[in-house]
C-alpha cells in the first residue's frame, strides 16, 4: 500500500466542522453545498452563509485561529498511526457514494483507501445468525471478492463478520464502523479490524473518540449501501438493521438481493419479506456476478462457489489453539487458560484460523470447523 498523502486544507476543513459543538455531519453538508466549500465556512463572510447556520458558525469562529489549531494538532497522532481523511471534495472520494441523498461530509479511515473505488457488493445479514447462515455469507463474499467485487459489511459479530473473513480469503473488503477511527466494537473483532485495515480499509463518519452509540449503527448502513452497486442480505428478522440497509439500497438505485431459507427459520422472514418486496432470490454467488459482472471482466466464479476440500495450513501458535479447542467450543477465558497466550496472540491465531476456515466464532465462543 502506498502512503495516502496528508489531508487535504480541505478534509481538515470537513473534520473541525464535525467536532465542533453544535455544528456536526447535517450543518457540514448543509454549508459545503451552500458555500462549495468547507474551507468557504471559515471563510466566507457570514452573510454569505445560510441564516439557520450563521449564529453556530460565528460563535465557532469567535473561537479564534488557536482553537482551530488545537484541533488540527489533535489530529497529529492518528495520521502518525496511518489514519486519512477523505472529504467530499476530495477527488479520491467514492463516487458512487457521492451521488447518494446525505453523502458523508468526511471519512476517517485506516487501510488502503484505493479499494473505495472498486466495484463493490455489500454482504448484511443478523448478528445472532445460524450455522448456515455463516457458511452462506462466506460462501458467497469468498466467490464474490474472488471475482473482482470488494465485500462492504458493518464488523458486526455474526453475518458481517463471516461476509468480511470470506472475503479476505480472496480478496478485499471494507468495514464501514459506527465509532470513531480509533474505537474497535465489538472488541471481539479488534484481530479481523486489524486483518481489515492490513487487506482492505475499515471507515467512517464519525470523528474520533466516538463511542458505539446505538444510533450511530442505522445510519452508517446508507454509507453500507452507497458504497456498492447492490446489497445481498443473507439472514435477516423481519425487523432489523439488515433491512434498513436494503431499503437504503433500493432508495439509492441500488440492487437488492436475498438468500431464501426455511420457513422454520425466523432469521429467512426478513429474506422471504423482501423478496416478496421485489428482491431478486439468488442461490449461487454467480447469481449476482450474472446481472452485476458488467462492472467487472467476468471471471467464473463456480469453482470457489464449493467447500474447500483440504483445510488450509496454518501457523504454529494457530494450531496450538486448535489442538486446545479440542471438539467443543470453549471462550477466551477457557483457551487463555489452555494455551498460555497472552490475549493478543489469541487474538491474532484465531482470527488466523477463522480466515483459514478452521474455526467459526459464536456467542462468544469458538468451536473447530476442520
Amino acid at each position: 500500500m502506498e502512503p495516502f498523502p496528508s489531508p487535504t486544507p480541505e478534509a481538515v476543513a470537513a473534520h473541525q466542522l464535525l467536532i465542533w459543538p453544535g455544528l456536526g455531519s447535517a450543518t457540514a453538508l448543509g454549508l459545503f453545498r451552500a458555500l462549495g466549500s468547507f474551507e468557504r465556512a471559515f471563510t466566507a463572510p457570514l452573510r454569505e452563509v445560510p441564516e439557520r447556520w450563521r449564529a453556530l458558525l460565528g460563535a465557532c469562529r469567535m473561537q479564534g485561529e488557536a482553537a482551530l489549531a488545537a484541533s488540527r494538532a489533535a489530529l497529529a497522532p492518528l495520521l502518525e498511526r496511518g489514519v486519512f481523511l477523505l472529504c467530499l471534495a476530495d477527488p479520491g472520494y467514492p463516487a458512487l457514494l457521492r451521488e447518494t441523498p446525505s453523502p458523508p461530509p468526511l471519512l476517517y479511515g485506516c487501510g488502503d483507501p484505493g479499494v473505495l473505488a472498486l466495484p463493490a457488493i455489500a454482504v448484511v445479514g443478523s448478528r445472532n445468525a445460524s450455522r448456515g447462515g455463516v457458511e452462506h455469507a462466506t460462501r458467497f463474499a469468498a466467490a464474490l471478492a474472488g471475482s473482482g467485487f470488494a465485500i462492504v459489511s458493518g464488523l458486526a459479530l455474526g453475518i458481517d463478520s463471516a461476509a468480511h473473513l470470506g472475503a479476505l480469503k480472496t480478496g478485499v473488503t471494507v468495514a464501514v464502523v459506527g465509532t470513531g477511527i480509533d474505537r474497535v466494537y465489538p472488541r471481539q473483532n479488534l484481530g479481523l479490524w486489524r486483518a481489515i485495515a492490513g487487506g482492505g480499509v475499515v471507515v467512517t463518519e464519525f470523528p474520533p473518540g466516538t463511542p458505539p452509540l446505538a444510533g450511530n449503527f442505522p445510519r452508517r448502513n446508507r454509507i453500507i449501501s452507497g458504497l456498492s452497486l447492490g446489497v445481498l442480505v443473507v439472514e435477516a428478522a423481519p425487523r432489523s438493521g439488515s433491512l434498513i440497509t436494503a431499503r437504503q439500497a433500493l432508495e439509492q438505485g441500488r440492487e437488492v438481493f436475498a438468500i431464501p431459507g426455511s420457513i422454520n427459520n425466523p432469521l429467512a422472514r426478513g429474506c422471504h419479506q423482501l423478496i416478496r418486496e421485489g428482491a431478486a432470490l439468488v442461490e449461487t454467488a454467480e447469481d449476482i456476478v450474472g446481472q452485476l459482472g458488467g462492472m467487472l471482466a467476468f471471471k467464473s466464479v463456480e469453482a470457489r462457489d464449493g467447500p474447500v476440500a483440504t483445510p488450509a495450513p496454518v501457523g504454529p501458535e494457530a494450531s496450538q489453539v486448535l489442538a486446545a479447542l479440542g471438539h467443543d467450543p470453549a471462550d477466551m477465558d477457557l483457551l487463555v487458560a489452555r494455551t498460555g497466550l497472552p490475549v493478543a496472540g489469541l487474538t491474532a491465531a484465531l482470527v488466523e484460523l477463522e480466515l483459514a476456515g478452521r474455526v467459526e466464532h459464536r456467542d462468544g465462543r469458538y468451536s473447530r470447523l476442520a
